[in-house]
């Protein structure tokens, strides 16, 4: 299978998209975690990309399309869910060209749909793992031990762009770069809506409800 996995920051797509690619057996593809492992290495594109990303902006779409494209060939023809990519038209159209190239196309495009402030109560909470880059939030997913990872032990933190002010940046270029991506995938018959103001289990059995209903249709 190949998913795009849509939705604001913080409607939970990391969330569900580990547990989707465990359950469909694919590869998860962040961005995120591209652009986390760029910075670490220290390579050039990663400290462009966290500077950005520290302003609460989007990261330009040269930079993207080269990290998510060079992830794509080392997985080499095999299925995957992208998480965090495409964000914008030119990089949906980049995809597009891609898939294309490879004679390969998308099978649906999950979109999660989570209220605006019930995204800053979500983002405010959520913590991370110095060490491991293990996600947790207070109220949803609290770590055993307060601010320590469960799986490592590491330091938790919060991250500067889950920061109020930086989360309702955040929203407002969601708006307007990426919406216009859901009338695109709507008008070509690939996406799937999902209620994410429901709970973390709730929302996991609508998502494995749709594709599962989608698989059967295609069968």
């Amino acid at each position: 299978m190949k998913l795009i996995l849509l939705g604001p920051p913080g409607a939970g797509k990391g969330t569900q998209a580990a547990e989707l690619a465990s359950h469909y057996g694919i590869p998860h593809v962040s961005t995120g975690d591209l652009f986390r492992a760029a910075y670490k290495s220290g390579d050039e594109l990663g400290l462009k990309a966290h500077e950005v990303i520290q302003r609460g902006e989007l990261v330009p779409d040269s930079i993207v399309i080269g990290l998510v494209e060079r992830k794509l060939d080392s997985l080499k023809g095999s299925g995957w869910l992208l998480d965090g990519f495409p964000r914008t038209m030119d990089q949906a159209t980049a995809l597009d060209s891609l898939l294309e190239r490879r004679g390969q196309g998308l099978d649906a495009v999950l979109l999660i749909e989570v209220e605006g402030e019930e995204i800053v109560a979500r983002l405010k909470d959520r913590r991370i793992c110095r060490d491991c880059g293990a996600t947790y939030h207070l109220r949803f997913k609290p770590p055993s031990i307060q601010g320590q990872c469960d799986m490592c032990g590491g330091e938790l933190y919060q991250r500067d762009d889950d920061r109020p002010a930086t989360i309702r940046r955040r929203l407002a270029v969601y708006v307007a770069e990426t919406h216009p991506l859901i009338e695109y995938y709507e008008r070509k018959g690939q996406l799937v809506r999902v209620d994410g103001n429901k709970g973390i289990d709730e929302v996991m059995a609508e998502v494995k409800e749709s594709l599962d209903r989608l698989i059967a249709e295609r069968s």
